[in-house]
Order: C-alpha cells, then structure tokens, then sequence
C-alpha cells in the first residue's frame, strides 16, 4: 500500500509529506485547493508524462516520492528483480525530479531507473483512476489479464502459454529444414563436384607432412649421398675408425690381467664405441641405399603435396582435416537425397504442436467466456445503484485470425458499455462520459476486487454529478472494495466521505510568496465539520452538523 506521499516545489505545494493508512482514505476540501496536485504528483512518482508547468513558480525543479509497503510475494518483485534491482526491501520509494526544461529522472530505492520502468513499477503498485483517465483499466492487454485473474485461470494460460512456444518451437525447425533443403538442393552439383575431386584425390592424415620431408629429402639428394660417402669411407677399412677401435680393443685385452682389472672399463667402453660406430655406419649406408635421386619422383612427390595444399586452401581448413571436409560433403549431400522424409517428419511435429495449442486455445476461450458471462453479471448488478442501470457492461471474448494467435491463445479480450438501450457497446474508455467511466470503473473494481493485485487504488471524484442515495452507492462501494484494498478518494460528497476510514483535508493558505496547498488530517470532530461543511457550504450550520454526524453514526453501522 502507499504509506506516503512526499512533494516538493509542486504547483502550489512548497514541501508537503502524507502520511497515509490502510483502508478507505479520504481527501476532502474545496474546489481549487489543490487536491488535483496531490493526484498529478502521485502520478509523477510512478511514470505519468512530465510537465515543466507543474514546477512551483520560482523554484528551480519539482521532487516527489511516494513509498510503497509491499508484500514479500509481491509481482513487483520480480520486475524489480528481472531488472537485476534490490528486491529485498520492505517498502519500495519511487521518486521523480522534474527540471525547468521539462526533462525528467527517475529512481526507485534511490537507483536510477527508465521512466518507462518506473510507469511498469508504478502500475504494479497503484491505480489512478481520474473521470478522463483510467490508464490500467482501459488497456486491452491489462483487460485480458484481468479476466484471467477473476477466473482463475492461470494454469491454462500457462498451459497455452507452454504450447504456443512447442509449436513455435516446431515450426522454427520446420522453417530452418526448408531453408536447409533449398540450399542443399541448390548446392548439390557443386557438393558432389567438390566429393568427387577429394575421393579422387584421398588425402590422408599425416601425408602432407611425409611428404613435405620427402621432397626436402629429394630436393638435397646429390648433396645427402655425396656426405653420406665421404662420412662411410672416414668410419671404414683401413684408418678407418671402426677398425681403429677394433685393434685397441684387441691390445688391451692382451694386458688386462697384467692391470688387475683396471682395464675393465676401458675394455667395456670400446665396445660400446664398436658397436655405436657400427651402427651408425649402417644407418649411414641406408639413408644413402634410400635416396631417390630420379627427377621423376621428385617431381610425383610435389605434385602431391601441391595438391593437397591447394584443395586444403579451397576449403579454408589443415590439410591433415581434408577427411572431415569430405565426410561433411558427405553427409550434406545424404541429407539432400533425405531432405523429403525430414521435412515430412517436421511437418507432423509442427502440425501436431499446432494441434495441441489450438485444442488449449479452445479450452481457454470457453472457460474465458464463462468468465466474462460471470463478470457481466456482476458489473450490472453494481451499476443499478450507480445510476447506471440503462447501461450494459460487456466483457467481450472474440476469436483472433490464426497469424494473431500467441503466448495468451487465440482471444481479444475487451471490455465495452453501452451507456443507453439504443447504442451498440464500444470501448469502455470511448463510450463513457468522465463520470460515468469513474463510477464503470468503481464497479469493475468491486467485482474483480479479489482478481488484481494492484494494492492501492485512487479514484478522483468518482462520485461527480450524483448526489443522495446514488452517492450513498458509491460510498458503500468505496467502503467495500477498501476491504481488500488501500482505497484512495477525492470526493465532494458528505455521503462519501462518510465512509472513510480516514480523513485528510485540503486547504489553500495565503503566504507570501502566493498561495500554498496544505494538507490536514482530521480529528472526529474535525472531520465531522468537514462534513458539514461540504454538506451546507461555505455558512456551516448546526443542522448541517447534525446531518454530519448522522451520516458519520450511518457510515459505521
């Protein structure tokens, strides 16, 4: 609920703070004193359109606050959340600073936010409904979702809400497989062209590599077998090494004994030697037995390779994954002589989502229209003793064309009066007078009063233009709906304001500079003369205090 409503440098408010309380709260005071300035900061606090006229004459910018108390499951919360904001504080202050250029901040809980989220948190919060001005109620989208809440059919709406996404879901995939098979089919000449020259070719890993070394082998061939020679002939017979090593291997182990052993390593070292020698001798010999010093092979090698290379470079990928290129060719073109049994396949899934949506979608327009026929029934019963009673109410339930259809099923929901026997309904906010759209709207709200979480709601001068039994209707009303709700109300009518829980009034005091807005809260006793005040004028008289205090004593029976 609103627990208060700061102002600053407002029209014809200085500095003002309410402090406001549960149930039926009412604002009294004579035409002009600036009750309206309370409704249009309140409205600036939670996203109404700014305006730098509302900026008091000399003062540089407009402040107001208003700080919410909000339950722990509050929908606010999550919006607040969704917009990575703190969402665990008790009360929520929502605050706008308007400048002389008209431009405008706003915060909530002093962080900077969007004026258009601060509008989305503001109608989570609080409803205004003025004689021109009912923004919520009048909102096709707010409407369906009203009608949703009073019968109490969130569950479907989930349910239809789950189906339409596995049916666009569906025919995503659908579209994404027609797509795919166009270009698949379009491609398929230059995907079996670019398979056939890879089979051809039948790369294979690790060749590019071998054969790289191969050719650089090749290409120093004359040079490989002229050292290896010359590196044969040096370990060879003769002075070779290996022979050198050999005959003093053989003039150690004629002594040995004569060392006491300590030729032993000597001995095992140039053994060693033989053997390394001997080996690298053989390996010498086969490099050189393997060098391919025919042109012809050099030139088989490089065309190879130069053809791995450059079908590697066509496809933009390692030689080495020339394979996997060709098994994706592969698979693209099986998925082209495959594509009619997918789509086929895709077809039944989209068709089967659709099917299931649409039967959702009919549940839901049934129970919505057995909703609305129990909504219509209760706003007439509440317009009669509105003075209302020529007027119908319509919550309307009409099928949408199958493009429309989306996340909330197949329905335009709306709500439309007609205000006389002889005229067709139309658009709530089109067909009703100021007036008349107030006093729609305040039995709209006592039939959906369990239906909306919005838990503060304003109505200025719901009772404009009736008076006696038909103010007395609006007053009962009033009373009722602030059962469930924080009601707010600026009202003209004794009858009204009778019922209030409590009772703020609005004057206009002369100071210097000009004229400024105060507001009020009223004792009993000062509420009874308020009373008797809007009941008798301007000259209060003890009848009309007598009159007060018998609406007062009725108001609580």
């Amino acid at each position: 609920m609103l627990r208060a409503l700061s102002i600053r440098d407002v029209v014809l408010v200085r500095s003002l703070q309410i402090e406001f309380l549960p149930r039926l709260c009412v604002l009294s005071g004579e035409t002009g004193a600036g009750k309206s300035i309370l409704l249009d900061a309140l409205g600036l606090a939670v996203g109404s359109r700014a305006d730098s006229a509302l900026i008091r004459h000399g003062a540089t910018q407009a402040t107001v606050a208003a700080e919410f108390e909000v339950s722990a499951d509050h929908p606010v919360r999550l919006l607040l959340e969704a917009n990575e904001l703190d969402a665990s504080e008790h009360t929520i202050v929502l605050r706008r600073v308007v400048g002389t250029d008209g431009r405008s901040r706003a915060f909530v809980n002093d962080q900077p936010i969007s004026i258009a989220l601060q509008r989305a948190l503001g109608d989570c919060l609080v409803e205004i409904h003025g004689q021109f001005e009912s923004r919520r109620l009048l909102d096709p989208a707010a409407q369906r979702d009203l009608l949703d809440a009073y019968g109490g059919l969130h569950e479907q709406v989930s349910g239809v809400a789950h189906a339409h996404g596995s049916w666009r879901t569906a025919m995503d995939a659908l579209s994404q497989g027609i797509r795919e098979r166009a270009d698949a089919s379009r491609d398929e000449d230059v995907l079996r062209h670019a398979l056939d020259e890879l089979s051809a070719l039948d790369p294979q890993p690790g060749e590019e590599s071998t054969l790289a070394a191969q050719r650089a082998v090749m290409m120093h061939g004359e040079k490989l077998v002229e050292a290896t020679g010359r590196a044969a002939d040096e370990l060879g017979d003769g002075r070779g090494v290996e022979g050198a090593i050999n005959a003093a291997q053989r003039q150690i182990e004629a002594v040995a004994e004569l060392a006491g052993g300590r030729l032993g390593g000597a001995i095992a070292a140039l053994k060693r030697a033989s053997i390394e020698v001997a080996d690298a001798a053989s390996d010498i010999e086969s490099v050189a037995s393997d060098i391919d010093l025919d042109p012809r092979s050099l030139e088989r090698i490089e065309e190879r390779l130069f053809a791995l290379r450059a079908l590697a470079r066509k496809h933009g990928v390692e030689a080495d994954t020339l394979g996997d290129v060709g098994d994706e060719l592969g698979r693209r073109l099986a998925l082209v002589a495959d594509w009619d049994t997918q789509i086929v396949e895709l077809t039944g899934r989209a068709e089967e989502a659709r099917g299931i949506f649409a039967a959702r979608c009919q549940a839901l327009s049934r129970a919505r229209r057995k909703a609305a026929a129990r909504l219509d029934g209760e706003v007439t019963r509440e317009l009669v003793p509105l003075k209302l009673e020529a007027a119908r109410f319509v919550a309307r339930v009409d099928p949408l064309d199958d493009e429309q259809w989306g996340p909330s099923g197949a329905d335009r929901v709306g709500f439309a009066v007609a205000t006389n026997p002889q005229t067709p309904e139309g658009p709530l906010g089109r067909i009703a007078s100021g007036g008349e759209l107030a006093r729609f709207t305040l039995a709209l709200k006592v039939a959906l009063a369990r239906a909306d979480p919005v838990p503060t709601i304003v109505f200025d001068e719901v009772d404009n233009g009736v008076g006696g039994a038909v103010a007395a209707a609006v007053g009962e009303r009033l009373a009722r709906l602030a059962r469930d709700f924080q009601v707010l109300v600026v009202t003209h009518s004794p009858q009204v304001a009778a019922r209030g829980d409590h009772h703020w009034r609005v004057t206009k005091a002369n100071a210097r500079p000009g004229s400024l807005t105060t507001v009020d809260a009223l004792g009993d006793a000062e509420r009874r003369e308020e009373i008797a005040r809007m009941l008798a004028g301007a000259r209060v008289t003890d009848e009309a205090r007598a009159a007060a205090g018998r609406l007062l004593h009725g108001a609580l029976q």
